[in-house]
């Protein structure tokens, strides 16, 4: 049993990921239940606000240690399905969930379906051709200096939409922070919220959501009230989402929403800084630890922007799909994108290589 401090918090982040987990018996554990094995965790060690220790350890260390065993229990257990009206979403492989806004301000796409929700379904419909797994429909801008929308110009945007896309079969998320908004989309058919606010801008969504009995995303923010506007400061931007994530998703629960049915987004952009990007980019499979689905919400922001000579929105499709590997090769579920069709390319190319990895000759030795 490892020696660690009483009063500590711990952690763990899954490492050192092989192609297969053929002749390596105990030594290998799978990811969430998906495509991904690794042969170690990283364990960090937290005493009030710092890191007092980092250190490898093994499988076998961590499912020994009476501490660390439940974290790592919650890290390779599989992840409940969703049920999306007649769709099932299963988390065995990463999954598209495709951006369709109906927002006139949006900072990537903004106007494209603005009056138009038959033509906005249709490239829904298109989307979901090209092998989005989810749409996820949005009247309301989240990015930064965009201006509060009522909550009935709202859903004059997105409920037509979802009414004919709910039509087609599709799987939908709703994309809102509102009570009101939620209520009304769900109604029309949509099967999933999506909310920037984690259930906390509007004091009736938690309600809702437990009522409705739907599935929810719970995206982290420093300020839950001012979204994108909000500053974080962070000392240790990994950690300390991860806290906030983790308290969340008891809370939610705590309100009657099943477990089973949260998934976690570390709110990439929402209040941090470049440098607290890429720590949470690069430090993706600790959130695993908190037992939920995650996704990753990373398409044209100004990450890309940051790392790319400052490209413009309309031009970050090559980073938008490179962060979006980044997430799949440390096992996030969910990737949250605008560009459909070239995401799905990319993610399938990445799982023949994957899944050729498994049965190359070398993988038995």
């Amino acid at each position: 049993m490892l020696d660690l401090p009483a009063a500590a918090r711990l952690y763990l982040r899954p490492i050192q990921f092989v192609d297969t987990p053929i002749g390596g018996d105990g030594a290998v554990a799978r990811l969430a239940g998906g495509l991904l094995w690794f042969s170690a965790y990283e364990l960090i060690v937290v005493e009030g606000c710092t890191r007092i220790r980092q250190r490898v350890v093994s499988i076998a260390e961590a499912e020994a240690d009476p501490r660390l065993a439940p974290i790592a229990a919650r890290i390779t257990a599989s992840r409940v399905p969703l049920t999306l009206g007649t769709r099932t979403l299963r988390f065995d492989q990463p999954q598209v969930m495709a951006i369709l806004n109906m927002t006139p301000d949006s900072f990537s796409d903004g106007g494209k379906h603005m009056g138009d929700p038959a033509a906005a379904a249709q490239s829904g419909v298109e989307m979901s051709i090209a092998g989005a797994a989810i749409l996820d429909v949005g009247g309301e801008s989240t990015r930064p200096g965009a201006e509060t929308v009522w909550e009935g110009d709202e859903i004059a945007r997105v409920v037509p939409v979802i009414a004919r896309l709910a039509a087609s079969s599709a799987a939908i998320s709703i994309d809102t922070r509102k009570a009101a908004v939620m209520e009304a989309a769900l109604a029309a058919g949509a099967h999933l919220v999506n909310d920037v606010s984690a259930l906390l801008y509007d004091d009736r969504a938690l309600e809702v959501v437990a009522r409705a009995d739907c599935p929810v995303v719970l995206m982290h923010a420093a300020d839950p009230k001012r979204g994108a506007q909000g500053k974080g400061g962070y000392a240790d931007p990994l950690i300390e989402v991860y806290d906030w994530l983790e308290a969340r998703v008891e809370a939610v629960v705590a309100a009657g929403v099943d477990r089973a049915k949260i998934v976690i987004d570390p709110g990439i952009g929402f209040g941090k800084s470049l440098a607290d990007n890429l720590a949470l980019m690069n430090g993706l499979a600790l959130f695993h630890g908190i037992g939920c689905p995650i996704l990753l919400g990373a398409s044209r922001k100004r990450i890309v922007g940051a790392l790319a000579n400052e490209a413009p929105a309309e031009q970050r499709l090559g980073g938008s799909l490179a962060l979006a590997l980044k997430g799949a090769a440390l096992g996030v579920q969910l990737l949250r994108v605008h560009d459909a069709f070239e995401s799905v390319q990319a993610l399938r190319v990445w799982r023949g290589m994957e899944d050729a990895a498994r049965t190359a000759p070398h993988a038995a030795l």
